[in-house]
Formats: C-alpha cells, sequence, structure tokens
C-alpha cells in the first residue's frame, strides 16, 4: 500500500518591500512521503520570494501554485501559470539534472531553481558548464547554514510574515521563530 502525502496549511503574509507587492497567499502543501521538511519549507521560500511575480510577470492575471513536484518529474516544485495556461515562471527546488532543465526551459517562460543542502556546491560543480546556454535559467544557493531554523518553522498549520528587502527574505513563524534568508546567485 502507498503511503499517502501529509498536507501542511500555511498562511503567507508577503510584504515584498522591493518590488512593492504585499498580499496574503493561503496555501496548502502536500508533502510527499519521500519529502523533508526542509524541502517542503525551501518550496514555501521560493513561492515567497516571487509572490511578485504574479504582478510584475503577469499584471495580477495569473495563479501561483505548487506543483506536483516529486510525485511527477515533469511538473515543477512552484509554477506561475497566466489564464491562457502559459508557464510563466517554472521553479525547482533542490539539485536536478541538466535534461530536466533544459525541458523545464523549453515548457516556461523563466526557471529557477533553489539549491540547497551541505552538498549543492558539489552538485552545481558538476553541472555548471552543461547549463551555460540556458538563457531562460537562474541558479540560487540558499545558505545550509540557515535550513535548520527554516526547518524548526514547519507546523501542520503555519502562520508566517515573509519579508523581502533588499534580497534578502525574513521568515517569521506565528510561534516567534525566524529565518533570514540570503540567497547567493551562481547563474
Amino acid at each position: 500500500m502507498a503511503l499517502k502525502s501529509t498536507i501542511f496549511k500555511a498562511n503567507l503574509a508577503v510584504a515584498d518591500i522591493d518590488h512593492a507587492y504585499y498580499a496574503d497567499h493561503n496555501l496548502t502543501l502536500a508533502r510527499h512521503p519521500s519529502e523533508t521538511d526542509e524541502r517542503m519549507m525551501v518550496r514555501l521560500v521560493a513561492l515567497g520570494l516571487h509572490a511578485h511575480e504574479l504582478q510584475t510577470r503577469c499584471n495580477g492575471d495569473a495563479t501561483l501554485a505548487f506543483g506536483a513536484g516529486l510525485s511527477d518529474a515533469d511538473d515543477p516544485d512552484v509554477v506561475l501559470t497566466d489564464y491562457t495556461g502559459a508557464k510563466r515562471l517554472w521553479i525547482e527546488v533542490g539539485q536536478p539534472d541538466d535534461k530536466a532543465l533544459q525541458k523545464a526551459c523549453s515548457k516556461a517562460e523563466a526557471v529557477v531553481v533553489y539549491a540547497f543542502g551541505p552538498t549543492a556546491e558539489v552538485w552545481w560543480r558538476g553541472i555548471e558548464t552543461k547549463l551555460t546556454r540556458l538563457d531562460k535559467l537562474q541558479v540560487w544557493r540558499l545558505p545550509h547554514a540557515a535550513m535548520a531554523e527554516l526547518t524548526a518553522l514547519a507546523e501542520r498549520s503555519m502562520q508566517l510574515q515573509a519579508t523581502v528587502q533588499e534580497g534578502h527574505l525574513m521568515l517569521t513563524g506565528g510561534a516567534g521563530g525566524s529565518v533570514d534568508l540570503e540567497p547567493i546567485r551562481w547563474k
């Protein structure tokens, strides 16, 4: 018998000062049985960092949602889809292979990867030259030191405040815990 996903609910209040975007997002996250809390929270961070693109990229005429992710290799972890059905933004978290990223670049207007974990640098050194021709692709590194604090914010029902300013994300949880993330751009 297959294991079922664990459902998490998050109310994410985004205050993106860099892009003058302020909105609440009521989200449902289905954590795949093989997914860690760390990876699930990185998906949430990615959504918070790109929530402004609902306005800046699509003038509000789109949906920003979690994709099937681990359940379907051909589906992104986070996706911005406009009302015509076009994928305007495709976000992957973790360490995807170059073929998956090439495929994503052929399906979406822009592709972003958020690499995390202790082996991210090794992954990047091995894949960097294979990705140089992908103009639609951005690759970011989330600092490994902040991952434990980020994981500590994971709860089945979360009230989170995401403040984005000067490229930093401050994520504060309902229990008073917080984490400051400064993604580092690799590509």
